[in-house]
């Protein structure tokens, strides 16, 4: 069998353990005569699923009994109306930092319900920086800030939990979620698309601190209402149930692992190998401050773009996928996520070196 290395930023590759179980239980799961993708979300079977990886979610990232988990459908793009939909709390604006064009969307969705406050952005520096938190522009009145942790497009990361006093913070983790141990009492709401770290899409996790949901605004569809997912265990509607089976899969396969401790120490060594590289030459070049580098998303561009084409092929030859860059960007991204190993990241290195060597 032969499998690409796979650096799409989503979806993106997922543990080979992982495929190979859900390979041998496809057909008939634990003895069941059917398959997980046939089973009623309402039967025993599926019920066993759904609340086994809840619980190993908990443990895996030490959420408190007082955070509601959602297993939810429709993207982080979703989320971008329901945070605030059940947020605002009847309050009329938020604060939005701005790190990249996930944020920016998030930003521009979340103005359909109420007032947005800027409190700070680097959008005219090409994303390229996260801004120093000293410097935003915060309301103590805000219902909360949402940030972005990890932007996939421009490359960039949060590297500390910022502070936001008694506003809650939200995130839009879905880049980086299980790829470090986090401080989850640090976030007011936390929400992820499942297809880069957790499984396939058409998943998206929410953790929200209980104290936030319950006043949702006036005409929010149920099914969009964080307080009724949670008082019907994510299953006011049929969830996405494949998804969520294979996302449990993932959690077991992170707490076989040894947990995110050891995950942390994997992609700190896998980024440190490419940007090492990227630091040591003047073929490519990474665009982001030192500082704020993503471990997740290495976005980089060849010295002559009309070279691209050429390292694209070549790639793909040497069975290295998912490197192009963002649309909007353009140039190449690889995606480190936790399921990529260190030697895919040394086959890159290795083929960037070769195409620097004969092309450059």
């Amino acid at each position: 069998m032969a499998r690409v290395i796979n650096f799409s930023a989503g979806p993106a590759t997922l543990p080979l353990a992982v495929l190979e179980q859900v390979q041998a239980e496809l057909l008939d799961w634990r003895g069941s005569g059917m398959s997980v993708m046939e089973m009623s979300h309402r039967d025993k079977e599926f019920m066993s699923i759904a609340h086994e990886a809840e619980q190993d979610l908990r443990e895996i990232m030490n959420i408190p009994a007082h955070y509601k988990v959602l297993f939810m459908q429709g993207g982080a793009t979703a989320q971008f109306s329901f945070v605030p939909m059940n947020l605002l709390r009847g309050k009329t604006s938020a604060d939005y930092v701005l790190t990249g064009d996930w944020g920016k969307k998030a930003a521009k969705e979340a103005g359909r319900y109420g007032k947005v406050n800027i409190a700070a952005s680097s959008e005219a520096d090409r994303y390229t920086y996260i801004p120093d938190p000293a410097t935003w522009k915060l309301d103590p009145n805000a219902a909360y800030v949402h940030i972005t942790p990890n932007e996939t497009i421009h490359g960039v990361e949060f590297h500390i939990e910022p502070d936001t006093g008694d506003v809650p913070l939200v995130a839009d983790m879905s880049s980086n979620i299980l790829s470090r141990p986090i401080d989850v009492t640090r976030y007011g709401l936390i929400y992820a698309g499942a297809q880069k770290n957790i499984g396939p899409a058409g998943l998206t996790i929410v953790i929200v601190r209980e104290d936030l949901i319950g006043q949702a605004a006036a005409g929010t569809p149920g099914i969009f209402d964080y307080k009724q997912m949670a008082d019907n265990e994510s299953m006011l509607n049929t969830p996405p149930c494949f998804a969520w089976y294979v996302a449990g899969l993932v959690f077991k396969w992170i707490k076989q692992q040894g947990g995110l401790g050891v995950i942390a120490e994997r992609n700190a060594r896998k980024a440190a190998l490419l940007y090492d590289y990227l630091d040591s030459q003047s073929f490519y070049r990474n665009p982001v401050k030192k500082a704020h580098r993503s471990r997740m998303n290495v976005p980089f561009t060849l010295a002559n773009p009309e070279l691209d084409a050429d390292f694209l092929k070549g790639a793909k030859a040497a069975g290295l996928s998912g490197l192009k860059g963002h649309r909007s960007v353009g140039g190449m991204r690889a995606s480190l996520y936790n399921a990529m190993t260190l030697e895919g990241v040394q086959a890159l290195v290795d083929y960037m070196k070769e195409f620097a060597r004969t092309r450059g």
